[in-house]
Parts: C-alpha cells; structure tokens; sequence
C-alpha cells in the first residue's frame, strides 16, 4: 500500500521524502520492524519511540511517522511529522488493514466490572443465532472459533487492527470488545468504528495510572463522546454515573436498570447456587448466573442483543443457554458438603457485589469463608478497602499473596491489615503462600459454608519479579477436593 493512502486520515503538519513509497507494514515496536514498513514514534509511559528511530531504519523501515524530524536524515527514508503519533497510529493502522470496523458492527463495553462478562456473553450468544463472531477480551480473543492468546484488556491499535481485519476476512458479522481505562486514555482505539457502545459501573480503580477517579470517570466517558450518531449507548440507570457518561454523546442512547424505569427493565424473582428466575421487560426466564451484578450483566446483554435487531423472544431463550465466563462466580461442590467460589473480582466493589450475591443465596445458613489478596505494583489506595469490604461480607478472612509483581507479598498484606481495627483482625488469618491460603479456607469449612476465592479467576498464573509461575485457584481446589 501507498504511504499516502495511509495518510489520508491524519492531520499531518510536514512530510520530507516521497508519499509514493510502498510501505508493507506499520509498527510502533521498533524489535519487529522489516523491510519496507512504516515506523511510528509514540511517546509511552515507560519509553519515547523517538529514541529508536534510527534502529527501526537499521532494520528496514522506508518511512517514520514522528512529532518531532530528526535533524539527521536520510534521503531514502520519508519522514512524516505529526502533532500526536499516538492518535495517528490506530488511524493509520485501521487504513492499512483495510478499515476492517467498517466491515462488521463493533460493539464496546466499558466499566469498571461486568466487560469480559458482557462482551463475553454477547460473543457466545450471536454464535448461537448462527453467526460467526469475533471476541477482545481479558480472558481471550476469538475470531469465531479460533482462539488468540491475549496479555491486555485491549490490544496495541496495531495488532487490535490486524485482529479486527482478521475477523472481518474470516467473514465474521459481529465483534465485541472489552475497552479499558487505559486504552482510552491511550488513543488504542482511535480510528475504530463503533455500531454501540455499553457502560456498566464505575468505582476506584487504575488510579495507580489515572492518578484520581475523576480522571479515570473522564477516559471513560471520552469513549462516549466520541460515538458517532448512527451507534447506540446502553448505560446502566443504576450507577450514579450511568447518565453522566451520556452527557455529550452523539449516538442514540437507551438504559437498563433493575430499579428503575427503563428501556430494558429487569427484576430477581428467585435466587439458588444454581442460578435464577429473572423477569425482563414483563416476561420470565431462568438463567445459570448468581447475584444482582450478574442479574444486571444479563439485562446489558438483553439490550444490546435487541438493539443489534434481535428480537426479545429469541435473545431470552438464548439467554437462558448462556453459562457464567471462566472466573467469574465459577462454583464447586466439595464432597464434605461446602461451596467454594473463584472468582476474579479485585476492586472493592467487585468484592461486596460478589459477596453480597453469596448472602442472597445463603440467606445466612451457613458461614462465609473469603480468601484474598490484591496486586502489586499497583493502586494501593483500595489495598485497606478491600481488607474491610472482605470482613464486613465475610465470617472468616484469609488475607494472601494475588500477584505480588515487583513487590514483597507482606508488604502488601500489611497495607491491607492496616485498614483494620482490632475487632476486625479478630476475624483475620495471614498466609502468604496463596496454595496454603486455599487449603486452610478448605479446612475451616464445614458443611453448608461457601469459600470465595477472589482476586485471580480465570488466571493461571501467579506473577512474582516479573516471572509469570503456574497457579490456578480452580486446580488447587480441585486438589484439595481429591483428598478429602
């Protein structure tokens, strides 16, 4: 492809050198540059593209896409200056790859919790009307059937274009995709068709990269504002920011609550350990999910679903089919006759919506043992919050290691001890080995009691001085389970 035909989206302020150059391929990660590509220059967080320009034309790059021209140049190599690389690079990518969300209707879900689930659920559902689908998540990506390993929320704007252009050749009609704080606040989705867009929630979270929640609630809602006006908005009525977002958007916007009127109005009728008995908008179904923050992760599906052209009838009976997402209130029955739950929730409030559903369903027959840790390297504000959200639901803690990353795991268990009083820590055991955390919480148990394992989910690995070990909280259990 021609380099201008790469250009044509992007403001550029000069360009030195031919815009008649094929270029082969755009990076932005000057290691995995070739021959003929375009290399563009963004300033990250941890390291400035500039520094490596010179690197990416040693390994072939015809063209640089830069804020700033170096004063050395050479004369076989196009320069392009810009006022923001970051912006221009999914711009650029999305016109090498074709345009490929001009080809399928995308549909983003943002929020603090509920994305993988949602965008999840969606994705599984449009498979069963016979679709073929593509899928960005935590967990993984998909395009149909095929599964692509995944290490961020939302991928680089290159690679997220490639996966999108790969989804769109494989002929998939629909794509869901979890969007992130980050990749917002980092322009990773700049240049991307949206046919919807669905908020969730917002609490405290990412402020270790965000700084303040009004910042993090302002990356959110850019998402947003930035929807152009033939999309869709489905915001949850039952979040106080749920209209906030809404504000400035272009795009048509509709709601979901299960207290309020609404586009998409949704009640519990009845709650088990297997799931329950739901009426949305006046007509019954029952579902394999637990607790009202699925019960509202199912309403945002609802809605979604109909607002995509499906009829009611048909996304209610595919709804009843759905099952919960790996790591999301994941359930197991021991032998001995308790309950043991994984389940990814790492905020705060994911914490007390996750426990809260476990009381619904317990109605207080039996005790609550939770298990839990939280990051490192990362927000330690919510580190005592989360100590004393797990005591408040809980007759029994286990403070433990999650992923300790670049920090001591005691430390970390001390900020959260400290946001305990000294009744609190009366309820509290420390165990920093997190296997050994599992197994107490499993000797404690008795009959008729339920064990959440929190934090980790659908992970299968504990990150400890940047090395990624083994560890699955499922396996242990499973263990566990084997000989008692």
């Amino acid at each position: 492809m021609k380099l201008e035909e790469l250009l044509k989206h992007i403001q550029v302020s000069e360009i030195v050198g031919s815009q008649q150059v094929e270029i082969t391929g755009v990076n932005m990660d000057s290691r995995l540059v070739q021959s003929g590509h375009l290399f563009i220059a963004v300033k990250g967080t941890q390291a400035d593209g500039h520094s490596y320009i010179s690197k990416a034309i040693e390994k072939g790059a015809v063209a640089i896409l830069c804020e700033t021209i170096p004063s050395e140049r050479l004369k076989e190599v196009t320069y392009i200056c810009v006022q923001d690389s970051e912006d221009a690079v999914g711009k650029v990518a999305t016109a090498f790859y074709d345009d490929p969300t001009s080809k399928l209707e995308l549909v983003g879900v943002t929020g603090t919790n509920g994305k993988t689930t949602i965008a999840t659920l969606l994705y599984n559902m449009f498979r069963h009307f016979g679709y073929k689908v593509g899928l960005i998540s935590t967990v993984c990506n998909y395009i149909d059937e095929e599964a692509i390993p995944t290490d961020h929320t939302t991928p680089d704007p290159i690679t997220l274009n490639k996966l999108l252009g790969q989804m769109a050749d494989s002929g998939c009609k629909y794509a869901f995709m979890e969007v992130s704080s980050h990749s917002i606040a980092q322009k990773r989705i700049s240049g991307l068709k949206f046919a919807g867009g669905i908020f969730t929630n917002l609490t405290r979270d990412h402020l270790d990269y965000h700084k303040t929640v009004e910042n993090y609630l302002k990356a959110k809602k850019k998402f947003f504002d930035d929807m152009p006006k033939n999309a869709f908005c489905l915001t949850n009525l039952d979040d106080k920011n749920g209209l906030v977002m809404m504000q400035n958007t272009k795009a048509k916007v509709y709601t979901y609550s299960l207290r309020s009127l609404s586009d998409f109005k949704g009640k519990i009728l009845e709650s088990h350990f297997e799931g329950m008995i739901l009426n949305f908008n006046e007509k019954e179904l029952a579902v394999q999910f637990i607790g009202k923050f699925n019960a509202s992760n199912l309403l945002a599906v609802f809605g979604a679903a109909c607002l995509l052209g499906k009829k009611e009838e048909d996304v209610l009976v595919a709804l009843t089919t759905l099952r919960p997402v790996a790591g999301r209130f994941d359930s197991m029955r021991s032998s001995k006759g308790y309950t043991a739950i994984v389940d990814y929730a790492h905020t705060p409030d994911a914490l007390v919506n996750v426990l809260n559903a476990i009381h619904e369903v317990l109605e207080g027959r039996g005790q609550v043992i939770t298990v839990v840790g939280a990051g490192g390297n990362r927000d330690k504000g919510k580190r005592p919050i989360m100590a004393q959200e797990a005591v408040k639901g809980s007759d029994r803690v286990i403070i433990t290691s999650d992923n300790p990353r670049n920090e001591e795991p005691q430390d970390i268990i001390d900020d959260m001890m400290a946001g305990l009083n000294a009744e609190q820590r009366g309820k509290v055991l420390t165990i920093v080995d997190r296997k050994e955390a599992i197994r107490t919480a499993c000797m404690l148990a008795q009959p008729g009691d339920v064990i959440l394992v929190a934090g980790k989910g659908h992970e299968n690995y504990q990150e400890i001085k940047g090395v990624k070990h083994h560890f699955d909280d499922k396996e242990i259990l499973k263990e566990v389970f084997e000989h008692e």
